[in-house]
């Protein structure tokens, strides 16, 4: 999977189906397969793991996981793209395709998450998945986005993102990700970014409350 035939596989591809990439739904599909390979490395996937995968794109990643994983919750949105998934990875019987909108549609259970979701739907993504109980999460997210994650107190990226997302999970910035490793590439730059749930590291009696109390102490 060389980078170069990964960039002519994503064109062939849209260009077959007579696709364009929709910016509203922030699709920058990564066509560079060292960046894929370390995605999935740095999951530290077993025979016996189920991966979910938001954002599944042109079937590029899901290729890989379901070499390296008992099933593969693919999940996508766009209808165009899920025909064009549907044709990428017709034997590969442990991809689960599900057609629909991440943070509505319901999701079996999964103890991995391995993505490259849209920058759009990262802060509301997150929320969701730390509502379920996995393993750990390997993502590509908006570097900013991802700087704020992993913000020290008094640090100018400190702010109510990372109280919230401290509170029910420990997060690790691994690997700078630039925008040229997209197609096409988006006006950002990226960070792969480990996400791990824990228990909260402290007690609150009322959590409703206190995630108000950050809101109104970060606006």
């Amino acid at each position: 999977m060389e980078n170069i035939n990964l960039l002519r596989r994503a064109k062939r591809l849209l260009r077959l189906y007579g696709f364009s990439p929709k910016k509203r739904l922030g699709q920058h599909f990564v066509v560079n397969s060292d960046i894929l390979q370390r995605l999935v490395s740095c999951a530290s996937l077993t025979e016996d793991d189920v991966v979910l995968e938001v954002g599944a794109g042109l079937g590029f990643l899901t290729q890989l996981l379901s070499s390296k994983c008992k099933k593969v919750v693919a999940v996508e949105v766009d209808s165009k793209i899920v025909k064009i998934l549907k044709a990428q990875l017709p034997d590969m019987p442990n991809v689960d395709l599900i057609e629909g909108d991440a943070l509505k549609v319901s999701l079996p259970p999964f103890n991995k998450v391995v993505s490259a979701p849209p920058y759009s739907i990262s802060s509301p993504l997150l929320f969701r998945l730390l509502e379920r109980k996995f393993d750990w999460a390997v993502l590509i997210l908006q570097k900013e986005f991802a700087e704020r994650l992993a913000a020290s107190v008094g640090s100018k990226d400190y702010g109510r993102l990372t109280v919230t997302i401290y509170y029910r999970a420990d997060v690790e910035l691994l690997d700078y990700v630039p925008r040229t490793m997209f197609y096409p590439p988006p006006n950002v730059d990226s960070m792969m970014v480990l996400l791990k749930p824990r228990d909260a590291p402290f007690h609150v009696e009322d959590e409703v409350t206190f995630f108000e109390v950050v809101r109104i102490l970060f606006t």
